[in-house]
């Protein structure tokens, strides 16, 4: 698909868990050794998106927004833990990797209630924001960092409403597999773990290198 629009207003959207879960495979599972550079990362996707949308015209493709959605702990549950301070560091450098790349953190309260503790309402919320961003600010094209299942009515959504979806998809032995009817239901598709492997042919292969810096 190409658009003569002027500017294509590209929406990132990182489902918090599923996106560390990733990067963590790669900084201590692949040979790779290293976190993903998200904003790196980000200019890896709009070279893909302008390569999709506008005939490969980089500079007609921006990041309008990117929004991290994550579950986070209490400092009373962080300060029961057996190593408070190590889980305080994890937080810090999270924010602090986020803040440099110009992304807005959405955190919900941890379900502490419940052992083992889980996510509450974080899948709404990312839902919610996600569609109410895309429809009052105008996007293009929406980035969506998720392997559930469960957004793919929200890719349906976007999408009637001429929002266009890309999935990046992850197929990470016992760390995160990204859902097949998530990737059917989107407008396009980076099957982006095998791409990183060499497995797939890149013609943004140049870039990639760079997410591990």
């Amino acid at each position: 698909m190409q658009s003569s629009k002027s500017v294509l207003n590209i929406a990132v959207i990182y489902d918090g868990s599923f996106f560390w879960r990733i990067s963590n495979y790669y900084r201590f599972s692949h040979d790779r050794q290293s976190h993903l550079n998200i904003s790196a990362l980000h200019n890896y996707l709009r070279h893909q998106i302008a390569a999709l949308e506008t005939d490969g015209r980089v500079t007609q493709c921006q990041i309008a927004e990117a929004h991290f959605f994550r579950g986070r702990f209490s400092l009373k549950a962080v300060q029961n833990t057996r190593d408070p301070l190590k889980q305080l560091e994890t937080d810090r450098f999270q924010d602090q990797v986020l803040m440099w790349a110009g992304v807005v953190a959405h955190y919900q309260p941890m379900n502490e209630a419940v052992s083992p503790p889980e996510e509450k309402g974080v899948d709404i919320n990312l839902a919610l924001e996600t569609y109410d961003l895309a429809i009052h600010k105008q996007f293009d094209v929406v980035v969506l960092f998720s392997g559930a299942s469960d957004f793919a009515p929200l890719v349906r959504k976007l999408q009637s409403k001429g929002v266009r979806v890309l999935v990046p998809s992850f197929d990470l032995p016992n760390y995160a597999k990204t859902s097949q009817r998530l990737v059917e239901e989107a407008a396009y598709h980076l099957p982006f773990s095998d791409l990183i492997d060499g497995i797939q042919e890149d013609d943004c292969a140049d870039l990639l290198d760079d997410l591990f810096r």
